[in-house]
């Protein structure tokens, strides 16, 4: 007996979105497979808050922070990331959402899906050519930063506990890692 699986494309995603199948489930699309997404414990959903509220102080009208939205991506993927900083594009994300050259960067808060997050979203964000991906790991108190694409991959990954991380679309910010993880 052979499997046959059904890939979704991203528009026939949002045609089931519109009839309501997936009303009762978080999903999201990563490569044309539905997944469906970890419940959200308290300590994920305070941290994704908290370092939104951080981000968004620190970087007032020069991006606009969205937490938990959907970000869509050219490998039939259309993933909810746990913050995406993007273009401050207003009423255009009435019509689409962020496409890649619309994303500075991505954080994703991981506990229970931190293997996920460090294998799988990382080579479809970089694939997709999302300059910037960083992981908060809860099970670890780190952040762990992806950068510098090649080849639809990143080259480098750094990893903090303590100081300043400046990110490559705004070199002039300065974000404490101990207030990410704190």
């Amino acid at each position: 007996m052979t499997l046959a699986t059904y890939k979704w494309t991203v528009e026939n995603y949002h045609q089931a979105i519109d009839a309501g199948l997936f009303a009762d489930e978080a999903v999201e699309l990563l490569r044309g497979n539905l997944v469906v997404m970890s419940p959200e414990r308290e300590s994920h959903a305070y941290y994704n808050s908290e370092i939104s509220d951080y981000l968004r102080a620190l970087l007032g009208d020069r991006a606009k922070v969205r937490d938990a939205h959907p970000i869509t991506l050219p490998n039939n993927s259309e993933p909810e990331p746990d913050v995406a900083i993007v273009q401050p594009l207003g009423r255009e994300y009435l019509q689409h959402h962020p496409y890649p050259e619309n994303i500075f960067w991505l954080i994703e808060c991981s506990q229970a899906t931190l293997t996920k997050d460090l294998t799988e979203k990382k080579a479809i964000y970089a694939e997709a050519g999302i300059q910037e991906y960083w992981v908060i790991d809860l099970q670890n108190h780190q952040l762990i930063v992806f950068k510098d694409l090649k080849n639809a991959s990143y080259i480098t990954k750094q990893t903090f506990t303590i100081g300043i991380i400046s990110p490559i679309s705004f070199p002039d910010l300065e974000i404490s890692v101990m207030k990410l993880l704190d």
